[in-house]
């Protein structure tokens, strides 16, 4: 029981240390520090302890947060731990990175007069410092079944996909064409909001577990067959790696960069996997012009500061209100110093050999993202920049020797799956993710992977 049932009454919502933006541009540390033992506490006793926790059914992985927030409340925080890992295999990441402000804290009871219970950083501060005192999964009851599941993907659908199975006593490998896990965890969202440390410890304990990592490979029909031959199922968490295409004239000029290529390449030349193919950018003094409102947008554009750009502005063909992305983010990016330019929609990038610029022309709601925004007639006009970033979202990216195998595609090119376990048209075969379901959040992804995981374990064992 609470000793003070009604301390958010009393005590106000806070966060961890956060660096001043004219401090955190300057370098690629994650913005938010952490929680100490006694500040954690205090604001995990902000939880009404309300009884029907609206918080948990928000969260798509349906954490036991008013649970877990208690025990960190009491100083118990391995216990924390462990029933975090109940639901989510992933907890340090998703409370570094998922949208809390349209999740669990969105729905917190008491976000509207006293400001939401701050669950993400709690969940952030439970998991770092479990592992930091050498808190680890016990798998010391688990005995192996001798079954083997390849898993293609060491994004977060990967992951959580080989966790539950390592928990069931299935062999998990997991192949990945990059040279480290994590998929865009590692070489698509900037150091600035998820450090890499963290996935290299993450690593570390999944491989502690005895999940196997065979990374640097693609998966081509060869090794594709080979895989459904030799194990006995397999998992695709392939993410969603095509850029959604604008058709924008102009857009193969010299100057204009796909938000996907930009992000990782920049990431690979932090962690030291430089790549041949990766852009060439230079940003430092230039104007940068983003076109996209999600996410994505939202790194590129914080990307381009710490690149150094002199100015960076963000184009979206909609309001404020409308934005897929974190408000979060939208602040963090306001806040360092990025122009937003809203209810403006691309109509051509403009210069002859290399972009000097994009065509906008002003728009109006018309009903919601649903819904066609209109053109206002005579609002043209031309935004000067020097590189322009096209961040539109992904699609699914299914691969050739899929279909080979009987595995069903939808009309958008994403896999075909039955019930929340993600089975295929093949009964070998499951997935989850963003090839499921399209580019979306990284906590459904690591939904989709856990439960693939157990489902396959009900099928094998």
């Amino acid at each position: 029981m609470k000793s003070k049932p009604f301390q958010f009454m009393d005590l106000p919502r806070r966060l961890p240390r956060e660096l001043p933006a004219t401090l955190r541009v300057l370098g690629w540390q994650e913005i938010y520090g952490g929680f100490s033992a006694p500040e954690a506490a205090d604001q995990a006793g902000r939880c009404l302890d309300c009884g029907n926790p609206y918080c948990e059914w928000k969260c798509p992985v349906h954490n036991y947060i008013p649970n877990w927030l208690a025990l960190v409340r009491e100083g118990r925080l391995f216990e924390a731990a462990e029933l975090a890992h109940e639901t989510n295999p992933l907890p340090e990441i998703c409370g570094r990175v998922c949208p809390q402000d349209r999740l669990c804290e969105g729905d917190c009871t008491i976000n509207t007069g006293f400001e939401a219970v701050t669950i993400g950083a709690v969940e952030k501060y439970i998991v770092d410092e479990a592992f930091r005192q050498g808190w680890r999964p016990d798998l010391s009851a688990v005995r192996a079944s001798g079954k083997r599941v390849a898993v293609i993907g060491a994004g977060p659908a990967g992951l959580a996909c080989a966790d539950r199975l390592a928990r069931a006593g299935i062999e998990a490998h997991v192949f990945d064409r990059y040279p480290e896990i994590g998929g865009l965890l590692s070489f698509g969202i900037p150091a600035f909001k998820l450090e890499k440390p963290v996935i290299t410890t993450r690593r570390g304990v999944l491989e502690a577990m005895g999940v196997r990592f065979h990374l640097g490979v693609e998966v081509d029909g060869v090794l594709g067959a080979e895989l459904l031959r030799d194990f006995d199922a397999v998992f695709l968490g392939t993410g969603a790696y095509t850029a959604v295409d604008g058709r924008l004239p102009g857009q193969d000029l010299s100057g204009v960069l796909p938000a996907l290529p930009f992000l990782v390449g920049n990431a690979r030349r932090q962690l030291g996997h430089v790549h041949r193919d990766d852009p060439t950018v230079d940003l430092a003094g230039k104007r940068v012009l983003v076109l996209g409102g999600g996410d994505t947008a939202m790194d590129c554009v914080r990307s381009s500061l710490r690149l150094g750009a002199a100015e960076v502005t963000c184009a979206y063909r909609r309001g404020e209100s409308d934005m897929p992305g974190s408000r979060r983010e939208v602040k963090n990016a306001r806040e360092e110093g990025v122009e937003f330019l809203f209810n403006r929609q691309p109509l051509a990038i403009e210069g002859a050999v290399r972009a000097n610029g994009v065509r906008l022309v002003e728009t109006r709601a018309a009903g919601g993202r649903n819904t066609v925004a209109e053109i206002v007639p005579g609002s043209e006009e031309v935004v000067a920049a020097d590189v322009v970033i096209l961040a539109f979202g992904f699609r699914a990216s299914p691969a050739a020797w899929w279909n080979e195998h009987g595995i069903g595609l939808d009309d958008n090119g994403r896999v075909r799956t039955a019930g929340i376990g993600g089975a295929t048209s093949n009964a070998k075969v499951f997935a989850g993710g963003d090839n499921v379901r399209g580019a979306d959040l990284v906590v459904t992804a690591v939904h989709d992977g856990r439960e693939a995981g157990l489902a396959i374990a009900r099928q094998l064992l």
